[in-house]
């Protein structure tokens, strides 16, 4: 078995380009030092006393500065290249995560994350342009996926590091080895990577017709209930970042080295199991609404569990398996419902749509949670979570009834 399982990862990482390997080396380490933003919630609760309710918009900072990163990203390279935003963006947001120390008060913290969000996620849409220019057309999906495998290794590398580095030596350290890790990372790119030029896209013969406008992202109906019930299921699952780090601390009394392996696990999982559980799964069962919907009533699971037994902390890693393996249906597939959805004319409105319904996510999940959480208790938040899942899962599962088809409108 274990043969098999390694003869399914060297055929499906074999060929690639060096530079993409490096590129994936830089993300590893990048995402290696994925250290802070785990405990900032058990760092603002704790070390600087902040309520749940004063987190809970910190983190909403965050995401808000995530959503504008993302934007100020994709024009930036437009404008300057992918090489460049890849590295300014990997050594300032060092800079001020190493600067993140020095701010006490919530409207220094509200601010300096903010800006710090901006800056670090402006690396990802340069970072998913580097990877269509390091790769080739036929192994694209590959790059991709190696550099996704590069991502949840580092990320369950990280927050184990963190927890370790924040339980011995204080969170002081914890933010200077999180914002070299990220100045590694761009001096890594700067020494070993070189910026290429995307080879020109093929022109379109002269006596071919003018292609059909594909009808507008906003104009599917379907696709954008898609998008409303996926922003709930983010809701959903970034509670394990945003508010199951202060449960742990504050109801199991867990330290931040074991709060970090709990996350640790998470990405783990994924990168050990997700490759070749969607490739066996997505062959026996192409319907991608009816996966996606089998993973929200995960998401409703595992936060079950922590109400079943809430006395025994093993709840938690029972529950950080079942929500993990309900990141495995529902993330990739649902992605790929969005792809398929979308026509070559208006991948791009479809894509930037799919990836802002987990920034608007991210921006509600920390206010939602702490919320709830201050005033009316752990418990209420986990079966409103279960409810919200519950909503998600019959709406997915009303969505395959509709025409899956997208009409085409000229000049849409």
């Amino acid at each position: 078995m274990l043969r098999r399982a390694f003869q399914l990862y060297r055929e499906s990482f074999g060929g690639l380009s060096k530079d993409i390997w490096l590129l994936a080396m830089v993300t590893f380490i990048n995402r290696s030092g994925t250290m802070v933003i785990p405990f900032m919630t058990v760092y603002l609760t704790g070390e600087l006393g902040f309520s749940l309710s004063q987190t809970g918009w910190v983190m909403t900072c965050f995401g808000v500065g995530s959503v504008l990163g993302n934007l100020l990203g994709g024009k930036l390279t437009d404008k300057f290249g992918y090489y460049w935003v890849q590295f300014g963006s990997l050594v300032l947001s060092g800079v001020l995560f190493i600067n993140l120390q020095f701010m006490h008060t919530l409207p220094e913290m509200c601010l300096s994350v903010f800006v710090l969000s901006i800056v670090a996620d402006a690396f990802r849409p340069a970072n998913h342009a580097s990877i269509a220019v390091y790769s080739k057309p036929e192994n694209r999906t590959r790059s991709y996926s190696l550099v996704r495998l590069a991502i949840n290794l580092g990320f369950s590398i990280g927050p184990a590091i963190g927890g370790i580095i924040a339980g011995t030596l204080g969170f002081k350290w914890l933010f200077i080895v999180d914002g070299l890790t990220c100045i590694s990372a761009g001096g890594l790119l700067w020494l070993f990577l070189q910026q290429k030029s995307e080879a020109p896209e093929a022109s379109v013969p002269s006596d071919q017709p003018a292609p059909v406008l594909a009808a507008s992202a906003y104009r599917d109906h379907t696709f954008l209930i898609f998008m409303a019930l996926t922003t709930l299921g983010g809701v959903v699952f970034m509670q394990l970042f945003a508010t199951i780090p202060v449960y742990c601390k504050q109801h199991f009394l867990m330290s931040e080295s074991q709060i970090g392996l709990l996350l640790a696990g998470n990405g783990l999982l994924i990168a050990l199991i997700e490759m070749p559980m969607v490739y066996t799964i997505e062959s026996r069962n192409p319907n991608k609404l009816r996966l996606v919907s089998r993973g929200i009533l995960l998401f409703a699971l595992s936060y079950l569990v922590l109400n079943v037994a809430n006395a025994w902390v093993g709840t938690v890693i029972i529950y950080a398996i079942v929500i993990t393996f309900g990141e495995i249906l529902m993330m990739p597939f649902s992605n790929v419902f969005a792809i398929e959805r979308s026509k070559p004319a208006n991948r791009g409105q479809y894509m930037a749509l799919y990836s802002s319904s987990w920034s608007v996510a991210h921006i509600i999940a920390p206010v939602v949670g702490m919320q709830i959480a201050e005033h009316w208790g752990w418990e209420t938040l986990w079966y409103v979570l279960a409810g919200i899942c519950v909503f998600a899962f019959a709406g997915y599962r009303l969505l395959e009834k509709r025409p899956v088809a997208m009409a085409v409108h000229p000049g849409a």
